[in-house]
């Protein structure tokens, strides 16, 4: 793993941004893997504000909540139309299918869009509990796109973006961890100390399915960018 410690997320967002000039600006990257939530925010931002070109590029998200259309606003399609999709068009951008009926059928057919586009950069968060995508804690490592069941921690973290918590979908479609970790590149964002139990079993604790995150020390190339408070338990 490369650890990069940073002061703070604007410097965060800054290094991570670099990563993904370098790699696009030397054409080593067709599919992008992107994720959702507070923490990407500034990357996107300064994604969205650079010259780099993404018309060629096919983007392919982590999750989506089950039971939202893509123009609710709370849901993850929304979410990336707003922060990053409609102000920087990709060639394909694809999200899971929270309304599809057949929830198996959208999780396979999922699998074989990443099959079809394999990913050359995952972009990850972490969950407090050490979830990666929404791979809850004992999820088996050979899990592809697969329906969670939200754990109770998980939708309390998510609450805020919901008027009331009660509106919190209490599952989603994820891309599993071996979808995860076929990709060439992970790089992994977390910020604050609510984050910091988590990176200290990510990097140093044992790989196990109760840390979900812990999977990553067996990728060969893997880039995790945190601040100081999310480092202090290191």
């Amino acid at each position: 793993m490369n650890i990069i410690k940073v002061k703070d997320s604007a410097e965060g967002a800054q290094q991570a941004f670099q990563i993904y000039k370098d790699i696009l600006s030397h054409g080593q990257a067709k599919v992008l893997g992107l994720a959702t939530g507070s923490t990407p925010i500034a990357l996107y931002n300064q994604l969205v504000e650079s010259d780099l070109d993404f018309s060629n590029i096919v983007s392919v998200n982590l999750d989506e909540y089950l039971g939202l259309s893509g123009n609710d606003s709370q849901s993850y399609r929304y979410f990336m139309n707003q922060h990053l999709f409609n102000k920087k068009p990709f060639k394909h951008s694809y999200v899971p299918d929270g309304l599809r009926a057949d929830h198996n059928a959208a999780a396979k057919e999922y699998d074989d869009i990443i099959t079809d586009h394999p990913i050359d950069l995952q972009l990850l968060g972490i969950g407090r509990n050490g979830h990666i995508g929404f791979n809850e804690p004992g999820t088996s490592f050979e899990s592809t796109t697969h329906v969670v069941n939200l754990t109770q921690s998980t939708i309390d973290a998510n609450a805020r973006f919901f008027d009331n918590e009660s509106d919190v979908p209490t599952q989603a479609i994820s891309m599993g961890i071996a979808s995860v970790m076929s990709a060439k590149k992970i790089l992994l964002l977390a910020f604050g100390a609510d984050k910091a139990d988590a990176i200290a079993a990510t990097v140093n604790g044992p790989v196990t399915e109760d840390v979900p995150a812990s999977i990553l020390q067996n990728h060969e190339d893997v880039t995790i960018i945190i601040d100081d408070a999310a480092a202090s338990k290191l």
